[in-house]
């Protein structure tokens, strides 16, 4: 049904990576989960009554929520679709990460609300009445739930939402919950076990969990978490196609938003080019990052040498021994600086976080071993850099 209906309304809704068409999905998404979450609402909430079932009404006042969650996700997508403006010039595209987060919540206080009154319901237990009509409401429930749980994990995928994930999440575990409480059902009608307390407990503390899940898939974002392994890949494989190219390094993505990363990063040029064609090959790489993955990005221009051979056999003698130390630090940036009486070797080297040794303990045993191997007059002035982008560049 979301499929056709995007289809009917969205214009261009193959093109998941722009604005817009994100936008669209969003606000649809969030119109078809208010309606859906109402309708069970009402069918679960009359099912509640009819068998006075604290875990069926439980369930349709969880069910109201995801009602104005959904709402709340609607106007997210609303919001972070407005243009950049003085007081936000990188745009709102992180209200969609805040707007998750306030979906997470709403999670977990229906969860402690389930957990509340289902162990009142254990400590007062109340004999159940289900009837046919109530199993039917159940069934039907789970179904559209699922429903849910797959159209709203799959565009969110497709756009990259952590919103809509969030809500894959919610309806997923809501689904569960129904489940849980459809057997209950089914084994208090057959048998005289009232079990509708605790199986109120156990939905709620499910749905505690899946609240924690989603929030910090809600908060990763929020906090920077670093960019996705497939779109760096995309970068790094744009970037060195280029022949002016010789590698990169210091790459940093700045993410204000699904489809709002500005990227960063340090490109080695040969240092006997002709700065002008250099300088205009980055120009046509930034451009293209910015038309291929709509990313705005700035380049810095490192030259490194590469016609001088004695700069060579030490850059690569160097590097053998940095992996000596350990294979997980890597360099950039080497420099050749010789002197009468010594030579300095400038550079910088790459350390994963949380390293076991601390950065001044780096440069020392870098510098030990250099000296140790390749003699008394090479100098090592070392800069410690970290990796933002999750891995070593």
């Amino acid at each position: 049904m979301v499929g056709l209906l995007a289809k009917i309304f969205i214009k261009h809704s193959e093109d998941t990576s722009s604005p817009q068409v994100r936008q669209a999905y969003g606000m649809l998404c969030g119109l078809v989960g208010i309606c859906l979450n109402i309708f069970l609402f009402c069918g679960k909430f009359l099912a509640g009554t009819i068998s006075r079932s604290v875990s069926i009404t439980a369930d349709a006042i969880n069910n109201l929520s995801d009602a104005a969650s959904s709402a709340v996700m609607l106007f997210g997508f609303k919001m972070a679709g407005a243009e950049p403006d003085p007081g936000h010039p990188f745009g709102h595209g992180r209200i969609e990460y805040i707007s998750g987060l306030i979906v997470s919540g709403a999670i977990l206080i229906m969860a402690y609300e389930l957990v509340k009154s289902s162990v009142e319901k254990i400590i007062n237990p109340e004999r159940v009445e289900y009837s046919t009509l109530t199993l039917i409401i159940l069934v039907v429930s789970i179904a559209v739930k699922l429903y849910m749980c797959f159209y709203n994990r799959s565009i969110g995928k497709k756009v990259d939402s952590s919103a809509m994930l969030a809500t894959a999440t919610d309806s997923f575990s809501d689904s569960i919950a129904t489940f849980v409480v459809l057997i209950a059902a089914i084994v208090e009608k057959l048998s005289n076990l009232q079990i509708d307390g605790y199986c109120g407990v156990l939905v709620g503390v499910f749905i505690f969990i899946a609240g924690i899940t989603a929030a910090r898939d809600t908060l990763n974002p929020l906090l920077g978490q670093p960019p996705a392994p497939e779109f760096v890949e995309q970068i790094k494989t744009l970037v060195i196609a280029h022949p002016e190219v010789l590698g990169i390094h210091d790459l940093i993505v700045h993410d204000y938003g699904p489809g709002r990363q500005m990227i960063s990063l340090h490109a080695e040029v040969p240092a006997e080019g002709d700065i002008l064609k250099l300088h205009d090959a980055i120009d046509n790489i930034e451009h293209e990052l910015k038309r291929e993955l709509r990313c705005d990005a700035v380049i810095h221009m490192d030259p490194v040498v590469t016609m001088d051979e004695q700069v060579q056999l030490l850059k690569e003698k160097t590097i053998s021994l940095i992996h000596a130390v350990d294979p997980k630090i890597s360099m950039h940036d080497f420099r050749v600086v010789a002197g009468p009486t010594h030579v300095n070797l400038i550079f910088d080297v790459l350390v994963p976080f949380q390293y076991h040794l601390t950065d001044k303990q780096v440069e020392e045993k870098i510098k030990e071993t250099v000296k140790k191997e390749m003699g008394e007059e090479y100098f090592c002035a070392i800069n410690v850099d970290k990796g933002y982008v999750g891995e070593q560049e």
